[in-house]
C-alpha cells in the first residue's frame, strides 16, 4: 500500500498537471473556453483542483453507469465523460467560462494530450 507522503505527492503532480494542461487549452481555445476575471493565476488553480477533484471522484462512478456506450465506442465515450466533467467545472467555477459544450469536448481531449504529454515529461 502506498504511503500517505505517496498518495499526497501523487495527488498534488495530477493537480499540477491538470492546471497546466486547462492553462494551455484556455490560451489555445480563447474566447470558447475562457477565464474570466482579474485573478487568472487563483481561477485557474481552482479550475485544475475542481477539475481534478471531479475526475477522482464523480468520474469513475460515470463510467461505470455509462460502461455498455464507452465499450461499444471502443473507449470513445470517454471523451464524452471527460467533457463532461469539463462542463460541470464551468457550473461550478462560475470564472470559468465554456461556450457550448462542443467546445467542452474538444477542451477535453485537448487536455487529454496536454496531460499525457506532461505526464509523460515528468517520469522521463
Amino acid at each position: 500500500m502506498p504511503s500517505r507522503d505517496g498518495l499526497l505527492m501523487r495527488f498534488v503532480i495530477r493537480w499540477v498537471v491538470s492546471t497546466a494542461a486547462v492553462a494551455v487549452v484556455t490560451w489555445l481555445l480563447q474566447p470558447h473556453i475562457r477565464i474570466e476575471g482579474a485573478d487568472y493565476l487563483s481561477t485557474v488553480i481552482l479550475v485544475g483542483l475542481v477539475l481534478g477533484l471531479l475526475n477522482a471522484l464523480l468520474r469513475p462512478i460515470v463510467i461505470f453507469l455509462t460502461l455498455p456506450a464507452t465499450l461499444i465506442t471502443f473507449g470513445l465515450f470517454l471523451i464524452v465523460i471527460n467533457a463532461g466533467m469539463l462542463w460541470l467545472t464551468d457550473l461550478l467555477v462560475p470564472a470559468f467560462a465554456i461556450d457550448h459544450f462542443g467546445w467542452a469536448l474538444l477542451g477535453a481531449l485537448l487536455i487529454s494530450i496536454v496531460s499525457m504529454i506532461l505526464h509523460a515529461i515528468l517520469k522521463s
